[in-house]
């Protein structure tokens, strides 16, 4: 959720010279992209890992872009899809927009237009929410957790209420700025999303 952005290009974590493989998407920010991780060390390397370890298939392209906002996301979508033509996309999006204060009818519009335009390629959604501090304000640090909510409601997604529910006060698992989550805690992450990613998986 780095305030910096820094534009970087998916990266595939699967063997690309399978083009035929179903393909995962994630769509985020530094949480997902490995912000201060090498690249072997984030969730999603490790996801790539787990799915080859367990027998699927999947091909996990990375498109996520430290500093990125739910309008960023909604506006690389397109390509992501048109090239990649995933079959799940994971959406990890909203914290910069939370930790930006942006109002939060442009974040719940951005974050459907995301699952709009995805499931109108063919791609199911795998949807993970987030939290901001309460120092924002009861009113919108409840807000934005609730937009979550009623996006996975409304679309019916699979859902993750919070993606670092397990990490983000736990010792060690933070690094120095408050905000990205360690090497320690990205097999904490993933086995956070394992079980609402695995119902969606075919062999």
């Amino acid at each position: 959720m780095a305030l910096l952005i820094a534009i970087a290009p998916a990266w595939s974590y699967g063997n690309t010279a399978r083009n035929d493989s179903p393909t995962i998407l994630v769509l985020g920010d530094s949480v997902s992209a490995g912000y201060g991780l090498a690249s072997n060390e984030g969730w999603v390397a490790l996801l790539q890992s787990r799915l080859k370890v367990q027998g699927y298939g999947y091909r996990v392209i990375n498109a996520s872009v430290s500093g990125e906002t739910t309008t960023g996301g909604l506006a690389r979508l397109p390509r992501a899809l048109s090239v990649h033509r995933p079959q799940i996309v994971i959406v990890e999006l909203g914290g910069n927009d939370g930790l930006r204060a942006l109002p939060l009818e442009t974040s719940r519009q951005n974050l459907e237009g995301i699952i709009k335009a995805s499931q109108a390629s063919g791609a199911r959604v795998l949807l993970l929410g987030m939290k901001i501090p309460p120092n924002y304000g009861l009113r919108y640090s409840q807000g934005f957790e609730q937009l979550f909510r009623d996006l996975a409601r409304r679309y019916r997604l699979p859902f993750e209420p919070f993606f670092l529910e397990k990490i983000a006060l736990a010792p060690g698992m933070m690094q120095a700025d408050g905000l990205h989550p360690t090497a320690k805690a990205q097999p904490v992450m993933l086995d956070t999303v394992w079980p609402v990613l695995k119902p969606m998986l075919r062999r």
